[in-house]
């Protein structure tokens, strides 16, 4: 009879940010996060959006099916993660990647690389930048508090700490 298997377990490094792809369960968290509509409405900072959360170019009058949506979110979140790529020196965890990727595609990347998040990554104070995304963009245009950006920014919390 042979032995079993042992797992072992591989050390965790953080490795530099331009090597990073966005993980697949990063691109399924973004469009449940943002939901899916197949016609353009107003966001709450009042873009026209449609497909998952897709603000660039949509018109109010635009609609889209789900496999464009899909295909769509697929290029934009790799077009995001460049971004943060650019714009972060700091070698990362996959998951703080990933979580930096959803903020940036939520919040547009030149909000994302000005904030005290990409700051304080740069500056490898990881609690800090992970601490700082707790209250970031989360009211509308009018400043009313928005229960779901809060709710999400939860998750992105979580994912940048390495719980999710």
């Amino acid at each position: 009879m042979s032995e079993p298997i042992k797992e072992q377990s591989t050390p965790k490094f953080r490795v530099a940010a331009a090597s990073l792809v966005v993980a697949a369960s990063t691109l399924v968290g973004i469009a449940v996060n943002e939901g899916y509509s197949s016609k353009a409405y107003y966001d709450s900072g009042h873009v026209a959006t449609d497909g998952f959360g897709q603000a660039d170019g949509v018109k109010i009058t635009d609609t889209t099916t789900p496999v464009r949506a899909l295909i769509q979110l697929e290029k934009s979140v790799n077009i995001y993660a460049q971004g943060v790529r650019n714009c972060i020196q700091a070698p990362l965890f996959q998951y703080e990647f990933d979580s930096y990727t959803d903020l940036a595609y939520n919040v547009g990347v030149n909000a994302f690389c000005k904030s005290p998040i990409a700051v304080k990554a740069n500056q490898q104070d990881y609690q800090g930048a992970c601490n700082a995304m707790l209250g970031w963009y989360i009211h509308d245009h009018q400043g009313h508090l928005i229960p779901g950006l809060v709710s999400r920014r939860q998750k992105e919390y979580s994912t940048c700490i390495g719980q999710s």
